[in-house]
């Protein structure tokens, strides 16, 4: 993206540099210790250069993020002026007043219409279909795969998978072909597995995991508006979703009950798998061949459809919101402002930010870039995300409880887990008073 796109940006430093005014001033934005964030703090180095505001990320490592935000948020400290929060922080932040309503500044923008819809309503409105929005969609991130292209082009595959299942081995398009795919490659006695998922249920892994499965065979996780959960998160999609997510973790390499994006990068650049779950933002290193000896031999692509035909994808990112015990508002929305036009929506893909700018994501020069960027934008228009109410943390903790054992043990089924998970969610929500 780096080289690709640099001809076309020449001058736009030129033209922000004439059009706004300098001024001393400083603006701090919080994030979370990741490449993403050193690439916001060489756009920002820009903004400086531009405006004379000086603009300072402060990352924290991801283990304290949330931990160490919040602890701010709640003394009313000024610290920060910004910050990437998680995209199921909004309903919390919100709540409790610590993000600044930024509704009239979506309008003023047309941030409905300039971003993709979905990065919108999952990182920017809450509560759902309000039109109230607290965020700015900033990383867009989602769920994709990475697959070995040489296993999958030898001839000699190619001809046994054709023999096997009575169709052609490519990339998978639906979760069926993808479980035959993993169950022809998995060799354990030539130390080679059939595919690495997601099964750490430290956060939200396992979750997101279960999510792509979930949101692709038409399953929901509830209602977002009215709380209710009974009948859809333990309908018969969700457990047929999470039926064959348990079969899946049958085809990964040993010891995968602990997995998160780590180990399943590694599953690629240590022959282990011949296809692997991660969010986009960890793909870079996979085309890296200082990172992956088979870069040259890595594809990618997106999250397959379900036994209907649907398809979306879990969601990751973050937005971008102005807290509303800092100092420098003002200067923080002329820095937004900055943040929204199409130049610097560009300029952040071109540094390795994944823009959430439909207009970006649309057009050739991203889509051309990298190998995994047309994934990504095919991705981007169909996502889905977890609860984001301020209670999410305790709902994200019963699912893992949940469907843990199921998934990594095989203890019980998979509509067992789902029925107890309903009711998990449905005492969570009375204990809130959501129920309308």
């Amino acid at each position: 993206m780096r080289k690709t796109m640099t001809g076309l940006l020449a001058g736009v430093g030129l033209m922000w540099a004439c059009g706004t005014s300098a001024q001393a001033q400083e603006l701090t934005i919080f994030w979370a210790e990741w490449d993403p964030a050193n690439y916001l703090q060489e756009l920002a180095n820009e903004y400086e250069a531009q405006t004379g505001v000086k603009v300072t990320v402060e990352t924290t490592p991801w283990a304290d993020f949330q931990t160490k935000a919040f602890t701010e948020f709640n003394a009313k400290g000024s610290a920060y002026d910004m910050v990437v929060g998680d995209s199921q922080w909004i309903g919390a932040a919100s709540e409790a007043g610590h993000y600044v309503d930024l509704t009239d500044f979506f309008t003023k923008h047309n941030l409905t219409q300039v971003m993709a819809p979905a990065t919108v309503k999952y990182y920017s409105e809450y509560p759902s279909n309000s039109k109230k929005y607290w965020s700015v969609p900033a990383e867009g991130d989602a769920v994709g795969w990475s697959y070995r292209k040489d296993w999958f082009e030898d001839p000699k595959e190619m001809e046994a998978f054709k023999a096997k299942y009575g169709y052609d081995l490519a990339p998978p398009k639906t979760w069926a072909e993808m479980r035959d795919i993993a169950e022809f490659f998995h060799r354990p006695d030539q130390k080679r597995y059939g595919i690495a998922i997601y099964t750490d249920n430290s956060y939200d892994g396992l979750v997101m995991g279960v999510e792509n499965a979930i949101f692709s065979f038409g399953g929901e996780l509830g209602d977002y508006q009215s709380y209710k959960v009974d009948g859809i998160i333990n309908s018969e999609k969700n457990v047929k979703a999470l039926e064959l997510y348990r079969e899946l973790y049958g085809f990964t390499p040993p010891g995968w009950a602990k997995s998160f994006f780590v180990e399943n990068n590694q599953a690629i650049t240590e022959n282990l798998a011949a296809m692997s779950m991660n969010y986009f933002a960890f793909f870079p290193a996979l085309v890296n061949e200082a990172s992956n000896p088979n870069a040259k031999v890595t594809g990618f692509f997106a999250n397959p459809a379900g036994p209907n035909g649907e398809q979306f994808a879990a969601l990751g990112g973050q937005g971008i919101s102005v807290i509303s015990y800092s100092k420098n508002q003002e200067e923080a929305m002329k820095f937004l402002e900055w943040f929204v036009k199409d130049e610097t929506q560009k300029r952040w893909a071109e540094l390795g930010g994944y823009t959430a700018s439909a207009k970006v994501l649309e057009s050739p020069e991203f889509q051309n870039a990298t190998p995994y960027n047309k994934a990504f934008y095919e991705t981007m228009f169909k996502v889905k995300d977890f609860w984001a109410t301020p209670e999410y943390a305790e709902l994200l903790i019963q699912m893992n409880q949940r469907i843990y054992p199921f998934v990594t043990a095989g203890q019980g089924t998979a509509k067992e887990a789902l029925e107890s998970l309903a009711a998990d969610w449905n005492a969570t929500f009375a204990k809130y008073g959501r129920h309308k």
